[in-house]
């Protein structure tokens, strides 16, 4: 079967960057909804739907709160919106499926902000703290497991694609 050419999707996989720099620009209530709904779509082992998003806005004082908490302060600090992203121990059914959840939910997240022209990157250093920000946050009683926080804003930079070959990532050549 032939393959059908570039879908927006596959497009929009191809250009979606990191974003580490961003504008003042406020993130509208209607394009966060967009990004947090990609992320509930997102696929699960067992159909669980472990995750659950914390969505901090601009003048949130708990973005300040975790904000030294990572190595990457400064972009929990200039961010329009940071979603802190869990996992609910008490729909956990597998820990690494779970984790493969989140990333997953993650990733469509990255995307969905992509498509809408929002920037976006995923800071996964600040999961080191994970006790020291469901502290922070004022979470220890949720039973919830820390696995990353997605920074999203309106992008200042356009950084230039950096992947290796395909053939880096092959085990094997195609046939």
């Amino acid at each position: 079967m032939p393959c059908k050419t570039a879908t927006s999707t596959i497009a929009d996989i191809h250009a979606r960057r990191s974003i580490r720099r961003f504008t003042g620009q406020s993130v509208g209530d209607e394009a966060l909804l967009a990004v947090l709904n990609a992320g509930r779509w997102a696929p699960s082992g067992l159909n669980n739907q472990p995750c659950r998003f914390l969505v901090l806005k601009q003048t949130d004082p708990r973005k300040e709160k975790i904000a030294p908490l990572t190595k990457y302060s400064s972009l929990i600090r200039d961010a329009n919106v940071v979603v802190a992203v869990f996992i609910d121990e008490n729909a956990s059914y597998h820990e690494l499926r779970d984790h493969q959840a989140a990333g997953a939910a993650i990733q469509n997240m990255l995307l969905a902000a992509h498509s809408l022209g929002l920037g976006a990157v995923w800071i996964g250093q600040i999961a080191n703290r994970a006790n020291d920000v469901i502290k922070a946050l004022d979470l220890a009683e949720k039973n919830l497991t820390l696995v990353a926080a997605v920074a999203i804003g309106y992008p200042a930079e356009s950084p230039t694609p950096d992947r290796h070959p395909l053939e880096h990532f092959l085990l094997e050549t195609l046939s």
